[in-house]
Parts: C-alpha cells; structure tokens; sequence
C-alpha cells in the first residue's frame, strides 16, 4: 500500500511542480514606474518560489480596459490585472466610497481611513473570486480648465469632460450643478481642441504625459479625490500557490508599493516643475473654498447611496473620518 502511494505521488509530482504563469493586465504605461514595480514583482516572485510563479505583463492597456481586464480574468485569459478603484468598483461596488470627491483631506486621513476598511473590501473582493494582492493610495486627482477654477460656481460655467464610465457618479455631478459631457480618455484631446469640453480631472502625471495641460493650462491644487489602485490576481489561482510562498510574496509587494508611492510622488513634482515652465498655472484655494465644493458635492449624493454603494459602508466611511478627525482636531 506504501509503495502505491509513493508511485502515486511520484507520479503527480511533475505536475505539483509545473511552473505557474500568471497573465497581468494593467492600464499602467511600459517604461511608468508602475510597470517597472510590476516587473520587479515577477522576478522577486520567480526568486521566491524558484521559479514555480511567474508574471506575464500586458501594460498599457494592451489586455483592454479594465472591465476587459476583469472580464477576461473570469473566462480565464487573464490571471490577473492591475486596477484603479474605478475597476475595483466593477468588482466589488462599495469600494466606490473611497473616490467621493471631496470627501478626504490628506494622505494621513485617507491612510487611516484605508488601514481599517480594506480587511472589509478584501474579503468581500474574495468572496467574488478575487484575491487582492495589494491595494493603495497613489496620488490625486485634480481640475484643469481652460479658465481658472476657485469655487464650484467657475467650474460650472465650463464643460466638464467625465470618463469613469459610472452612469450614477455623472447624474451627481449633474446634480451638483455640472455640465458634464461624457468623454473617454482616449478621446480628451480631440474634446479639448474642439472646444467639446473645457475642464478634465485627472492625475497630474496623467495631465502632463497626455499633453492635455497647454490645452487647460489652469490647476486648481485642491484635492478633488484619491487616486486608488490595486493589484488582483484570481483567488483559484493564488490559492495554487504553495503556502510556504504566499506570505514572501506579499512582503515584497507591500515593499516595492511603498517605494513606488516614493518614487510617484517625485516623479509627480519634476512632472509639475516641467509643466509649470511649460505654461501651466497652479491656483491655490481661498479659505473657504472647501466648504463650498463640499455642499456641492453633496447635494449629488443621494445618485450615489444604494445606487453605487451600500449606505451602511458610507455611514462606516464617515465615522472613521469623524474618529480621526477628532483624534487629530487642532
């Protein structure tokens, strides 16, 4: 009987140990620090599992969209795709609360915030057959336009160019008062030249390597939301994975992630640097500016609340706001 189960496990062990390729989609552009992350992830994977895991990336959106992505990581084409939040939202709709305009302040509170809902987002991503592999804040977003934005009412005489493909996101921002016109990135600067649309939120990295920003010179250095992104592979295929690898393997992105939110930040200010020399004019928020986009914003939030996301995880999203805010009031 011994010698069965010897000759049965001999026999299966080729296949126990048969190189895993994982097909990766991102949106992220080849040569971006994001690719370079990505590509550094695969071959400190291979390392750690001797060459039993290994990444195949398709950056810059070669692999589709990110509903492409994550359509074709259900029917098996891809095992993987890097995602913004907009993609995660596709996945698991409550993740939304984390791109309310307006709704966080700083890095710190948005830190804080992530710290205590992502368990929460993890394991219901999980549940949907998705294993988040990493999941983070990098950056912001914020307006450009062709005239200078202060408060919601300049904004609101320009054309306001809407891409994140959320039908709910775009009837609150018509709410608040917006002329939105639907536009996909690929098609920004054409709506720009032709006077279609006069204002775009976007990254600043994203504004400068489009060249969208001589055609809406005006920054508005506010913070309209987080840029949040992830890393997803799906969960039949992590759980393929040897345990004794699973843990090496996370270590090491949550260290080449905190590197690269380094690296973005600095490339972000030589990015500014340049496009400032270039024509771009950053305007700084009145004092009580804030307040103002805040009443806006919410009066569109009704489109949002068990539209988008569930109202128990946006009431769950303030009290942690309010916990921190207090902690840290003055």
């Amino acid at each position: 009987m011994k010698w069965k189960k010897f000759l049965v496990a001999l026999f299966f062990l080729p296949f126990a140990l048969e190189a895993q390729v994982i097909k990766i989609g991102s949106i992220a552009p080849d040569r971006s620090p994001w690719n370079d992350a990505l590509k550094e992830i695969g071959r400190e994977w291979e390392a750690i599992s001797k060459g039993l895991v290994k990444l195949k990336i398709y950056p810059g959106g070669i692999a589709g969209s990110e509903e492409d992505t994550i359509r074709k990581m259900k029917v098996g084409t891809l095992g993987g795709a890097v995602l913004t939040n907009i993609g995660l939202t596709k996945i698991y709709p409550d993740a939304f609360v984390l791109s309310i305009p307006f709704m966080f302040h700083s890095e710190k509170e948005m830190a804080y915030v992530m710290e205590r809902l992502n368990p929460i987002f993890e394991k219901q991503i999980q549940e949907k057959g998705f294993k988040v592999i990493i999941w983070t804040m990098s950056g912001w977003v914020n307006f450009f336009s062709k005239k200078p934005v202060l408060y919601p009412q300049d904004l609101k005489k320009q054309k306001l160019a809407f891409s994140t493909g959320e039908p709910a996101m775009e009837q609150a921002w018509k709410k608040s008062g917006y002329h939105i016109v639907p536009s996909d990135l690929k098609d920004l600067m054409m709506a720009l030249q032709s006077g279609m649309v006069d204002a775009f939120y976007l990254p600043p990295l994203i504004a400068g390597s489009g060249q969208y920003f001589p055609l809406a010179p005006h920054m508005y250095s506010l913070k309209v939301a987080p840029l949040v992104g992830g890393m997803v592979i799906m969960d039949k295929i992590w759980q393929r994975i040897p345990e004794n690898f699973k843990q090496p393997m996370l270590d090491v992105v949550t260290r080449l992630s905190d590197k690269l939110a380094g690296e973005t930040a600095d490339l972000e200010r030589k990015v500014l640097d340049s496009m400032k020399k270039n024509g771009l004019i950053i305007h700084e928020p009145p004092s009580d500016s804030l307040m103002k986009w805040k009443e806006a914003a919410n009066k569109g939030m009704d489109e949002l609340i068990e539209k988008v996301f569930s109202r128990e995880i946006y009431e769950k999203l303030q009290q942690i706001l309010q916990e921190y805010r207090m902690k840290n009031a003055g």
